[in-house]
């Protein structure tokens, strides 16, 4: 069914404007996909058609919210109108807001689990029948480790996060009389995206992520090859999956707010900004973030020594266990 090449696929994918969504977009492309891309920014979703053309695929763009049910409509229907079906949906659209929870305006929390959450479910709403219709579909979660461990300072984002991995193993569950629909979830470790520098910030400070900071083209290779291959999850970097060990160990909030406040230490003045959360960002849509180390050297130490943290909390919890 799933051919190493894919120039018959039709693929969704949301957020394609910038970070994961867009590396994703030339991922897919490159195996000749026929591509639908989704953002609320019009001028960037056309320079991305106009780059995946250029990588083989096809493409074509849908200007949509997906806070908005019709819109997610709008884009399942002109999807299988121009190509007669969607093979695989990607629910990649998300933002963030940092800061202390009650110093950030109520609806500014709304709106990222609007778009985080609700718009996800917004994604597979719109797809699922008719993935029941064809009795065969790949629908695809980016969760991020948020999934897995709370991130101080950004409350609301960790509840989306985790109400949509609930969400989707509800839908596993749901599904596991269609064994020719799959609904595949990615915990990607942090990524050098711009959502850091687009989304709401209340710290004061610009923020940047704690390293280690990975390459969101990896992300986009794990998409396309659950695409091929799909399986009920994937995690992408070494952090994700000591994040998932690590998830509800006592103690381990208190070393994530340790970290994020180590950082903003070290970050400079920053005015307060909603960001991106109610429309697209100014200035240049692009993959990267421009946050990744050039001291390669400091980067794998800073991972090693997240890794040694972690895993003595892993160990310590594990002999806790076995001691009850």
């Amino acid at each position: 069914m799933y051919s190493p090449a894919m120039p018959e696929t039709v693929v969704v994918v949301t957020g394609a404007s910038s970070g994961i969504g867009r590396a994703t977009a030339h991922e897919f492309a490159r195996q000749g996909a026929t591509l639908f891309l989704a953002a609320r920014d019009r001028t960037a979703l056309h320079d991305v058609a106009e780059e995946c053309h250029r990588l083989g695929g096809q493409a074509r763009f849908i200007v949509a919210d997906v806070t908005k049910p019709e819109d997610m409509q709008r884009l399942a229907q002109s999807a299988i109108e121009a190509a007669g079906r969607i093979d695989v949906w990607v629910n990649n659209a998300g933002v963030g807001a940092l800061g202390a929870f009650e110093e950030l305006p109520l609806q500014d929390h709304e709106r990222v689990i609007q778009t985080d959450l609700i718009g996800q479910i917004n994604g597979a709403y719109a797809v699922l029948p008719h993935f029941k219709q064809r009795g065969r579909g790949i629908l695809i979660n980016n969760i991020s480790l948020g999934g897995w461990a709370p991130q101080p300072y950004a409350a609301s984002y960790s509840a989306a996060k985790f109400g949509l991995r609930a969400f989707a193993e509800s839908l596993q569950g749901e599904l596991r009389h269609w064994p020719e629909i799959h609904v595949c979830n990615v915990y990607p470790a942090v990524m050098d995206t711009p959502g850091f520098r687009d989304g709401g910030n209340y710290t004061g400070r610009a923020v940047k992520p704690v390293p280690p900071v990975y390459d969101p083209r990896r992300t986009a290779r794990t998409i396309v090859k659950l695409a091929r291959y799909p399986r009920p999850t994937a995690y992408v970097g070494l952090p994700a999956i000591l994040a998932r060990l690590a998830h509800g160990m006592p103690g381990y909030p208190w070393l994530n707010a340790s970290l994020v406040d180590f950082a903003m230490r070290q970050a400079r003045p920053m005015a307060n900004s909603s960001g991106n959360l109610y429309a697209p960002p100014s200035g240049e849509r692009r993959i990267d973030g421009g946050f990744r180390a050039t001291d390669t050297r400091r980067k794998a130490v800073v991972a090693a020594s997240l890794a040694g943290i972690l895993l003595g909390f892993c160990l310590s919890r594990r002999r806790r266990l076995h001691q009850d």
